[in-house]
């Protein structure tokens, strides 16, 4: 079919406005964490995997570390194990873990891997337990109480949080022609296997690998001011002052907690976008105007939200 003169220009347009962000971010990793509902609606999941390969096509190194507590809590129900959550985190006892690690290190991670492969990239599947991955210890979540002069010690199991990474194979991996799709899933020092929140192993990541960006995909446009209009670009400072005021509260501020942290460990800059948007990663790093709210150290903003 021969395109119409004003469609053609339109994508030569585009294409030109893509150039300056592609040739800034060559060779640049950015970290990538897939979740919500970008995951589970069909078109959404074959968009996102041509994204994926067209970003490594062009030059930039993209890293994946997914989710799946909608695929782990569906099929635990399947399975009569009763679920709860502390905090925002899974209560995780070892009937839980083995669901978890059968979810994400195998039903969710291969399905990603494979749409990418089916998209022309060349993905691998990871745990944190491969490779010494992800080394983690115990979670343990402190809560106050009036009848304690000290915090209440809360043991919600086999969940985790990051004691390091293995830097020097994704290294390996960002530097070939590789994608590497990384389930959530650590061990400890002495074999444990832990269910850590993937945002929190996305952002430290991000944070070992220096990378240019650290991008949180969810269900939101972003974060949005008292008024409800999204808040496009945000400092540290700003974060700090939205939290005290309580404009940012509630179940965005793990995500804020998140990208704020890997920013201050030297990772450019952190976005939230909304995954709902089809295109939403390639929208946010190669347009002017990109999508989501962009947290960066500085008021020395980037030329564009990118």
């Amino acid at each position: 079919m021969t395109l119409s003169r004003d469609s053609a220009m339109n994508i030569a347009n585009v294409l030109t406005e893509a150039l300056p962000y592609i040739q800034r971010f060559t060779g640049r990793t950015i970290v990538i964490k897939y979740g919500g509902h970008a995951m589970v609606d069909n078109t959404l999941k074959q968009e996102f995997a041509r994204d994926i390969v067209l970003m490594k096509l062009v030059g930039l190194n993209p890293v994946l570390v997914h989710g799946g507590g909608p695929q782990i809590g569906k099929l635990l129900k399947e399975l009569n194990i009763q679920s709860s959550f502390v905090d925002g985190m899974r209560v995780t006892d070892s009937k839980t873990m083995d669901v978890v690690q059968m979810v994400l290190g195998g039903l969710v991670n291969q399905d990603i891997v494979n749409l990418i492969n089916t998209a022309g990239g060349k993905a691998v599947g990871l745990t944190g337990k491969d490779a010494n991955l992800i080394i983690a210890k115990k979670m343990l979540i402190e809560r106050p109480s009036p009848e304690l002069t000290t915090p209440e010690i809360i043991d919600i199991g086999h969940v985790g949080e990051v004691v390091r990474i293995n830097q020097s194979l994704l290294n390996l991996l960002t530097q070939s022609d590789i994608i590497p799709v990384i389930a959530p899933i650590g061990a400890g020092e002495d074999g444990t296997t832990y269910n850590i929140n993937a945002d929190l192993v996305a952002g430290k990541i991000a944070s070992e690998l220096k990378a240019e960006k650290l991008m949180l995909l969810t269900d939101v446009e972003g974060v949005k001011d008292k008024s409800g209009h999204l808040l496009s670009s945000l400092t540290l400072s700003d974060v700090e002052r939205l939290i005290q005021d309580g404009t940012i509260s509630g179940g965005m501020l793990p995500k804020i907690r998140c990208a704020v942290e890997a920013v201050e460990q030297g990772v450019t800059s952190a976005q939230i976008i909304d995954g709902r948007v089809a295109h939403a990663v390639l929208l946010e790093l190669l347009t002017d105007e990109g999508v989501g709210t962009m947290i960066s150290s500085s008021s020395l903003m980037e030329t564009n939200q990118s």
